[in-house]
């Protein structure tokens, strides 16, 4: 869009320039040497015509090389080689070894929502907004249907006669997806089908898409694959294992995950499974206390907004897997989801879920929005009491606020961190007062959510000297505390309490140059 934009600026100006050439043309023609000024204007405007065809076509050559040496300058993650479980088996990291940290966006209607100027757009603007993972779903119905009226899949999952020649059906337009996600680089974690769907499901018809799918993305790059989706994993686990196994059967290519029912973790039942290659929780969109009538509860009373422990519960786990909230609380949904009435997830929970779950060990996190997760318009039903339209919720503050943990993490080597709350020194709080800690051999990072004085370890990394940092993780601006003694420390950040006053301590050794003194901001990571 910009490059067009670009082009028809040229191309005016061009055109501006040619008028005043013919205007000044014709006031300066002479009638000496036996030329009319007729002939003299006609000989003049056949100059002009010239120079402005050469003119135009070194434009376009300017365009055709600027938006050429913008792609290239697109960080392609997977140039790095395929995403592979670290050798400590707690991150995903490329081929060669290069870190890499999933900073998501929930999308999940993209496929049938959207047609391709607005896929452009929202990739585009993700993109800058630095998500380099979209969750999708491929089928949320039997049959599922997109913008443009193309049916992705019949009653039986018979994929042989999908594709007809000469229509851009369903499958067409989830190519075209994938691929403007790769020009983007950002990876599209395709969510298989719905759970709701299970009920219409069997073996022989999870077999059928998985082979499907499988073999049509295995040659694409930018792949995550997602089995399950919003759904207990003790239900109809056979069928799940049969997608799973007809997926990597065709493409061993690409890192699988289960996406499972709120509070809960696909640690649970998929833990020991071959194709299983990273667990992902559902922390989910309920507050502390709220149960909604829930029979058998999975967590302990009033822990529903501690993500934390997720992160806990899916690490004690033999074997270990890398792990991360893959369904947090939505920013702008109703907390619970169902009361329409209820106070609203705002950026600054968002933030929380994000630094909790990462700190406490997760390889990076997936951030959700209300309006953008179902792409809400005028004349589209809402679910959960979305107004917004979706290109409207993308301005929100908290979708602008995630890249700023993506590049805090990136500044360090975090595939060394750890979670260590040992670094808290005496009491730690409870609920919205919990301090949290990650560290590596000579970095700590705290996250303070309620602003509450706390005391901090400094000796738990290297160094006998401490260099000291507030970083807003609202807009990841920097404030340097000075160097302090490698000893318990308090610390307190002047703000009110709660709402907006969360802050990361950020501190290393002296003897190490992660951030600069006089940085005012992270520096930007891809």
């Amino acid at each position: 869009m910009v490059f067009c934009q670009l082009q028809q600026k040229i191309e005016q100006d061009i055109n501006n320039t040619f008028a005043l050439c013919y205007v000044s043309s014709i006031s300066d023609i002479p009638t000496t040497n036996g030329q009319t000024n007729n002939q003299r204007q006609i000989n003049r405007n056949n100059k002009i015509v010239m120079k402005k065809q050469n003119l135009f076509l070194i434009a376009l050559m300017l365009i055709s090389f600027i938006s050429a040496h913008a792609a290239n300058k697109i960080y392609k993650p997977w140039s790095n080689g395929r995403l592979v479980v670290s050798d400590n088996n707690r991150f995903i990291v490329h081929k060669n070894g290069i870190p890499f940290f999933w900073m998501g966006n929930t999308a999940w209607l993209l496929p049938e929502r959207l047609n391709r100027d607005e896929v452009e757009y929202f990739l585009s603007k993700d993109r800058q907004a630095g998500y380099n993972v979209e969750q999708i779903q491929v089928l949320n119905a039997i049959p599922t249907f997109n913008i443009y009226g193309q049916q992705a899949n019949n009653a039986a999952f018979d994929f042989s006669k999908i594709s007809k020649p000469g229509v851009y059906g369903y499958w067409e337009h989830l190519d075209y997806i994938v691929d403007v996600a790769e020009r983007n680089g950002i990876y599209i974690a395709m969510d298989c089908i719905w759970g709701s769907m299970l009920k219409d499901m069997d073996v022989k018809k999870a077999q059928s898409l998985g082979k499907f799918l499988g073999e049509r993305y295995k040659n694409k790059p930018n792949i995550i694959w997602m089995i399950g989706g919003d759904i207990m994993g003790n239900k109809s686990p056979e069928i799940w294992d049969a997608m799973a196994r007809a997926i990597k059967k065709a493409d061993n290519n690409h890192i699988m995950t289960f996406h499972p029912r709120g509070r809960t973790t696909s640690a649970w039942w998929f833990n020991d499974r071959e194709w299983m290659d990273f667990n992902m929780f559902q922390s989910g969109h309920r507050r502390y206390g709220q149960r909604n009538g829930d029979g058998d509860y999975t967590i302990k009373d009033n822990t529903e907004e501690d993500n934390w422990r997720y992160v806990d519960m899916s690490f004690e786990k033999k074997p270990l897997r890398p792990c991360i909230d893959g369904e947090p609380s939505y920013e702008d949904i109703p907390q619970g989801l169902h009361d329409f009435s209820a106070p609203r997830w705002q950026d600054y929970d968002v933030r929380r879920y994000a630094y909790w779950a990462v700190f406490a060990g997760a390889f990076g996190h997936t951030y959700g929005h209300n309006s953008v997760m179902q792409f809400i318009r005028p004349g589209v039903n809402a679910s959960f009491g979305a107004k917004k339209p979706w290109w409207e919720a993308m301005e929100d503050p908290g979708y602008n606020q995630m890249k700023y943990l993506k590049w805090l993490m990136l500044t360090f080597p975090f595939t060394e961190g750890i979670n260590d709350q040992g670094i808290i020194a005496g009491q730690n709080g409870e609920r919205y007062d919990r301090v949290i800690a990650n560290r590596g051999n000579d970095y700590m990072l705290v996250y303070n959510y309620s602003g509450k004085p706390m005391k901090i370890d400094l000796s738990k990394i290297s160094g006998s000297k401490k260099n000291v940092w507030w970083m807003n993780p609202a807009d990841g601006k920097l404030t340097y505390l000075g160097e302090f003694d490698s000893k318990v420390t308090e610390f307190a950040y002047d703000a009110a309490y709660l709402r907006g006053s969360d802050r990361v301590l950020i501190a290393t050794d002296t003897t190490k140059n992660y951030i600069d003194k006089n940085a005012k901001q992270l520096e930007e990571k891809q």
